[in-house]
This record gives C-alpha cells, structure tokens and sequence, in this order.
C-alpha cells in the first residue's frame, strides 16, 4: 500500500472517500481481485478467487452517504470479514495517473497522443484528423460499448478532451479550450444543446466502461512488483 500510495500521490488529490486502503485483512497478500466498484458481487467473487487484497476505483465510503452500517454496507463488510480480504480503493488519483490512470489508458487505447492536463484529472489530447464516426467506432472497440453521441456540427476531430466517469459537466470547459470533442462516461441533461451550439462533440461511453482501465493497469503494476496473481473481475453496469 505504501508502493501504491507513492505511486499514485495519493496525497495531491483533494477526494470524496478514504484513498487507500478501506478495509483491513490478511497481513500477506499472493493474490489481487480488482473490479470498478465497490459491490457484495465484486466481493464474493473475488473471495472465490481465493484475493487477499481486492483493489476499486469506487470504494465503500462517501462524504455524501449517511454515517450507517446499512444491510448494502453490512452485507459488503461480512463478505470481505468471511474472506479476510481487505479493500484498497483508489478514485481521482486512479483517474489522473499519467501512465496507470483511467484517461491515460483511454487515450492509449483509442490512439490519442496526451498533450497536457484537462480539468481537474483530465487529459488534453491530439488524434489524427478523425471523423465522429471513426472515433466513435475506436471508442467502441476500447471500452466494449458504444458510446452515446451528441454531435456538434461536422467539425473533424484534431484535439479531444477525456475526462473518464461523471464529466459531461466539463463540456463547456472543452469547447472554451478549443477542443473538437469531449469523450467522457456519462453526459448531464444539457450536453446536448451545449454540443449543437458551441460547436463540440460529446462522446459518453457510459461511467462504468470508460473506468475498467485503471484498476487493471495498477493491479497489473502491483502484481509484477510484488510478484502477485491478479485478475480483473467484470461486474455488469449499464451506466
């Protein structure tokens, strides 16, 4: 955790939940489970898997939720107690790691080149002159799902922003910066009049999809450091 925390500079993101370990179990660890979010599913099939250590994106707290051990949270903690799993999550640092992170992996899997910081955790980044469609389809391929597209015009596209998750708010920060396109998780109600009239393309590929990148990089980081088994475990989500 320690290898992780350095890696990561943990400590420059101002976060919504615990970065880092979550849960406490076994003190060694041979095995890692990794998974998007933090779910009672997740967890028992990564006890299945015989993990020690299971590693999120989403973890198990938020400033937002009410201060309760509920039956969602009490079913959770019983399986990784049964299991003597602890939980490791890492959420804005895992977005904006430059290497291991949600948008650089995005954008290496789509063929975008990383210029330079967007937003808070985002990348700017440059592509050769693509059609909406084009990147459309290379969105697909990478994420296994095809994205929600709001067009912006017919503006080919040179310079996109990726902000993986919960972004479509940054739409308009994109279009002042000159960007072509947005390509982001989920959209907000307005997206689409903002595309149409700023002349910006929005490409949401859904929450869940655009974020299985990361967790699989850092687990496969940590697994060869440490000379670990690790496997990623695919809990459905639409959104």
């Amino acid at each position: 955790m320690a290898h992780a925390n350095a890696v990561l500079e943990v400590e420059r993101f101002p976060e919504f939940a615990p970065a880092g370990l979550q849960v406490v179990g076994a003190d060694e660890v041979t095995t890692i489970a990794c998974g998007v979010s933090s779910s009672r599913e997740l967890f028992e099939r990564a006890a299945a898997l015989g993990a020690e250590l299971v590693l999120v994106h989403h973890g198990l707290f938020w400033r937002n939720e009410p201060l309760v051990v509920d039956a969602r949270l009490r079913g959770r903690l019983e399986v990784l107690f049964a299991a003597n799993a602890s939980l490791v999550a890492y959420h804005l640092a895992l977005d904006a790691h430059p290497t291991l992170g949600n948008n650089a992996q995005l954008a290496t899997a789509i063929g975008a080149t990383t210029e330079r910081p967007f937003g808070s955790v985002g990348l700017g980044c440059t592509l050769p002159s693509l059609d909406l469609d084009e990147l459309a389809g290379r969105v697909e391929s990478a994420v296994g799902r095809a994205p929600l597209v709001l067009r912006g015009g017919e503006t080919p596209i040179e310079r996109l922003a990726i902000a993986t998750g919960a972004a479509g708010h940054d739409l308009v920060a994109a279009a002042h910066e000159g960007y072509d396109a947005l390509l982001t998780g989920e959209p907000e109600e307005p997206s689409a009049a903002t595309a149409r009239e700023l002349g910006i393309h929005l490409l949401a590929a859904g929450h869940h999809a655009t974020e299985t990148l990361g967790v699989q990089a850092l687990a496969a980081h940590l697994a060869e450091r440490f000379d670990l088994a690790w496997h990623y475990v695919e809990v459905e989500n639409p959104v």
